[in-house]
């Protein structure tokens, strides 16, 4: 088996060192990877390249379309563990895209690397397969409101919310782009029992003033319902680039 990533800019495989800018470890040094393919689309998604390639007509905000072959690569596990271990980092963050996709070959990497900490982003709509699962130390859970365009049913899915909820390694990351975004997240925290000490409200936002601007009230309804907020470090350091 190998594995399907994304690319970065120069067509290599999107794997890198770099400050996690999101949730729980914002700050913390970590080595990323990036796989390609989704099960979801979100308007405003701003990795489109890792699922909206050409002949995809899934909406999307940009209209843009990609050509698969320049933003996809297939690698062997074996390859993509000597780049991991090459950057120097103990902790591990697998993103997408959906990674929780590719559970056969996910597998086989992580029995590669067992002396580093790995945490995997899902849109929480997919479970990990045993093989998987043991060795996972944080899960970073982003379900998708009704803001991102997609079907309730195939994003909130309740078993996976539950499942997600009830499991101390998950933590949950909200994308909120308007206030009425909070109510939203309210339900689906008292109906899944979402503990608010792992539950984050992150602006929606490519560029620092937009995340700025909505932060500004985001902040006041983070203190008003005893919930955390989580910036997007990232942006701020080198703006919406990929390898970053």
């Amino acid at each position: 088996m190998a594995l399907v990533l994304a690319t970065d800019d120069s067509g290599g495989p999107e794997i890198f060192a770099s400050l996690q800018g999101e949730g729980p470890s914002a700050g913390t040094p970590v080595a990323f990877i990036r796989l390609s393919r989704c099960n979801l689309a979100c308007t405003w998604c701003d990795t489109a390249y890792t699922w909206r390639f050409e002949g995809d007509n899934r909406p999307h905000r940009d209209g843009v379309a990609f050509a698969r072959k320049a933003n996809q690569v297939t690698l062997p596990e074996e390859e993509v563990a000597e780049l991991v271990a090459a950057l120097g980092q103990s902790r591990l963050v697998i993103t997408g895209g959906e990674p929780l996709m590719q559970c056969g070959p996910l597998a086989d990497l992580l029995a590669l690397l067992p002396d580093i900490a790995v945490e995997i982003e899902t849109n929480g709509t997919v479970k990990a397969t045993a093989h998987v699962d043991i060795r996972v130390d944080q899960y970073n859970v982003s379900p998708k409101l009704a803001h991102s365009g997609n079907e309730a049913a195939l994003a909130l899915i309740p078993e996976r919310l539950d499942f997600y909820a009830s499991d101390p390694r998950a933590f949950f990351k909200f994308v909120i782009a308007a206030p009425e975004d909070v109510e939203e997240v309210l339900d689906l925290q008292r109906r899944h029992r979402i503990r608010p000490d792992r539950l984050f409200l992150m602006a929606e936002g490519t560029t620092s003033a937009a995340l700025r601007e909505k932060q500004a009230w985001l902040s006041e309804l983070c203190l008003k319902h005893g919930l955390r907020m989580s910036d997007r470090l990232h942006i701020h350091l080198y703006g919406d680039e990929r390898g970053t």
